[in-house]
């Protein structure tokens, strides 16, 4: 299967999103990942994103979509198929993105926003491996419960910041949910402050379908 995993900051797509992999094999293929990999080995497609990383403006969307065909084509995802999380962010990289692969389905968390402000803000984050915890939940742990990294708090996750990043996503991002909807590849499931796995639980019933 080949998926994408959509939603607004915060609504659980992170944490949605390993689970996912884990149970389906697949690779968790995130953008801020595979820029971080490229610029790390010092690719030249990676050196050309660091150029406008560098002076805090957003990758093109050529250089992205360059980035993410790459990875595509690698034989995980030819073997195993893939969940995409942070792309397609626009209608534009949506439509780049059909000319590159075929997608299966499009997992789309719907969240009220007033429970992301209260998600975000009390997020934290392991600085190795990326898994997410929120306060309430971590009983005075600071270090990640999946492999042992320190946990953090990323500098956007403050109440000025967050109201800005949803503006954004219900612009840029949100439309791509119509767009999936057309192609009738959407799969919508309310994001509730219940257990994750309760949500996980509703997702992978609708993909064991598709996995059949």
């Amino acid at each position: 299967m080949n998926i994408i995993l959509l939603g607004a900051p915060g609504a659980g797509k992170g944490t949605q999103a390993t689970k996912i992999s884990d149970k389906y094999g697949m690779p968790h293929i995130s953008t801020g990942d595979i820029f971080r990999e490229n610029i790390k080995n010092q690719t030249e497609i990676g050196m050309l994103a660091k150029s406008y990383i560098d002076k805090g403006q957003l990758v093109p969307d050529e250089v992205t979509c360059k980035i993410v065909e790459e990875r595509l084509s690698r034989d995980d995802c030819r073997e195993k198929g893939y969940l995409l999380d942070g792309f397609p962010r626009t209608l534009a990289q949506a439509e780049a993105l059909d000319k590159i692969t075929k997608i299966d389905a499009v997992v789309n968390i719907d969240i009220d926003f007033s429970l992301l402000m209260n998600r975000l803000c009390g997020r934290r984050v392991c600085r190795d491996c990326g898994e997410s915890y929120h306060v309430s939940m971590l009983q005075g742990a600071t270090t990640c419960a999946r492999c042992g990294g320190e946990l953090y708090t990323r500098k956007d996750d403050n109440p000025e910041t967050v109201q800005s990043r949803l503006a954004v996503y219900t612009e840029q991002t949100a439309p791509l949910i119509d767009y999936y909807t057309k192609k009738g590849l959407i799969l919508n499931f309310t994001g509730t402050d219940d257990p994750p796995a309760v949500l996980f639980g509703e997702i992978t019933a609708e993909l064991d379908k598709l996995a059949r």
